[in-house]
């Protein structure tokens, strides 16, 4: 499926190929951490498959307990993730935010990992309370 996607400002955009049945949702503390929310969803796509079309993103280096190192790529002027991957010179598998992805409507999960870690409210958020708007349109 082709995509194509952009950070909050527009500094960024890109496009990728991705196989919406591989989209996933992480439930570690890392993903908590750098999302700022209860997980993070992802779209994986191989290198060559994925391609900046505008802005350079600014890396961050995160080094997992394994010691591995994954480079964090975000918009360097809103601060939008876009995507992180490793940081070796293989063959680079890009997992994208979805969130930055124009048609993340499409791309429902089929996958969680990092379970272990998932906030408990996390996982059963159809019993909470919806509003169409935000809090300040409460009826």
């Amino acid at each position: 499926m082709k995509i194509d996607g952009r950070c909050r400002c527009g500094f960024i955009t890109f496009q990728a190929e991705i196989e919406p049945e591989k989209v996933w949702l992480c439930h570690c503390t890392d993903c908590q951490t750098l999302s700022g929310s209860a997980f993070r969803t992802v779209a994986p796509t191989r290198e060559g498959a994925f391609t900046l079309l505008s802005g350079e993103v600014k890396n961050y280096v995160k080094i997992g307990t394994s010691g591995a190192r994954r480079l964090h790529g975000f918009c360097p002027e809103c601060g939008s993730p876009i995507y992180s991957t490793s940081e070796n010179d293989g063959p680079k598998v890009y997992n994208l935010r979805v969130g930055t992805i124009r048609q993340r409507y499409d791309l429902v999960p089929r996958a969680q990992i990092w379970c272990r870690s998932a906030l408990p409210w996390a996982t059963d958020i159809k019993s909470q309370e919806r509003f169409e708007m935000g809090p300040d349109r409460r009826p």
